[in-house]
């Protein structure tokens, strides 16, 4: 039985290694990761990579159902469309399997667990955001500047190259080439 692994993380802060090593040790032939939001399974091109290579009798492998999904209705779907191949899923932690019912009550038990989880951290994100807010300390967008675009401009005109401007100012080079680009008022 063919087995293909799909890992997932959400950011690029995260890393992808110790779910692609678990994989590897699963016997996954082959494994296809991305990083994007487990939000819906519409945006994920390696996802619906693996999908398409599915085969009767072959298995999609998961470390866990939240790097398939984090959507009751996503995670059913693409079990669904598993069942329709003859093609069945595998979760590592906890380890189950759809290849019976017990394992498809299990997946569908799991896939809310996992819906409730992310609206959860969404509400936890909305309610550090008002505190922050509240606090006057939010550095969401619009935040106000903590290094003038003159500053950067002015540096730039001397001969400092966007890099050293960067560590100088304690600022990420994008901060730099935003400034370097923006219109100098008249």
């Amino acid at each position: 039985m063919p087995r293909f692994g799909y890992a997932r993380v959400s950011s690029t802060d995260q890393d992808l290694t110790i779910q692609l090593a678990k994989l590897k040790a699963a016997g996954c032939s082959v494994i296809r990761s991305e990083t994007m939001s487990g939000k819906s399974a519409d945006d994920r091109p390696e996802l619906a990579t693996v999908m398409q290579f599915l085969r009767e009798g072959d298995e999609l492998v998961v470390v866990r159902l939240d790097r398939l999904g984090r959507s009751t209705r996503d995670v059913l779907n693409l079990v669904h469309e598993l069942d329709q191949k003859g093609a069945s899923l595998r979760i590592l932690d906890p380890e189950l399997t759809t290849g019976g019912e017990v394992g498809r009550i299990v997946v569908t038990v799991l896939g809310m667990v996992a819906e409730m989880e992310r609206k959860f951290i969404l509400e936890r994100q909305r309610a550090g955001i008002e505190a922050a807010k509240a606090a006057g300390v939010y550095a969401g967008k619009g935040r106000a500047k903590t290094v003038p675009d003159a500053e950067i401009r002015r540096r730039h005109a001397a001969g400092t190259g966007p890099t050293a401007i960067a560590r100088q100012l304690g600022i990420s080079r994008t901060s730099v080439y935003r400034a370097l680009r923006a219109r100098v008022p008249a």
